[in-house]
């Protein structure tokens, strides 16, 4: 058996233990399983995103469009609500200035069960028409509008 001081070898930057380049599994550690190329572009990617983006308005993203979600609001119009939101803050529009949103969302089976009034013509219905969400999103104002399928909003 020969000796293998002499073979090159590397320390894994996650696992930490010390790795020979002849026992990388295509590229990655055979302990964590890890890629030991292209460390330094993943850095430089998750380096951009944190430039670009502050933490907080990550967070502030992730929850709204949790909350929406359960809610049953369309993922792409959750987004542009977002990009939309974003741009309004850019611009430098004044905090009391409203910023009015409404998303259709399904209607749970309790909806349907019970008289609706439309929120536009003020018909009262108990099939069909939609549910909405509706409010000012600055000040956290939202209720709950029914259209009859006769205003087809």
């Amino acid at each position: 058996m020969t000796s293998r001081i002499h073979s090159p070898h590397t320390t894994c930057p996650y696992c930490k233990e010390e790795v020979y380049l002849d026992e990388l599994v295509g590229g990655c550690c055979p302990l964590c399983g890890r890629s030991l190329e292209g460390d330094e572009e993943q850095a430089e990617v998750f380096d951009d995103l944190l430039e670009r983006s502050d933490l907080s308005w990550l967070v502030f993203q992730y929850f709204l469009y949790r909350r929406l979600e359960r809610l049953g609001a369309n993922p792409l119009q959750i987004m542009q609500l977002v990009n939309r939101y974003e741009e309004q803050l850019n611009s430098g529009s004044e905090e009391g200035e409203p910023f009015e949103i409404m998303f259709d969302i399904p209607m749970t089976t309790t909806d349907r069960l019970r008289l609706k009034t439309c929120h536009l013509c003020g018909r009262v219905f108990l099939r069909g028409g939609k549910k909405k969400i509706y409010g000012n999103f600055r000040l956290n104002d939202f209720q709950f509008t029914y259209f009859c399928t006769s205003c087809g909003q």
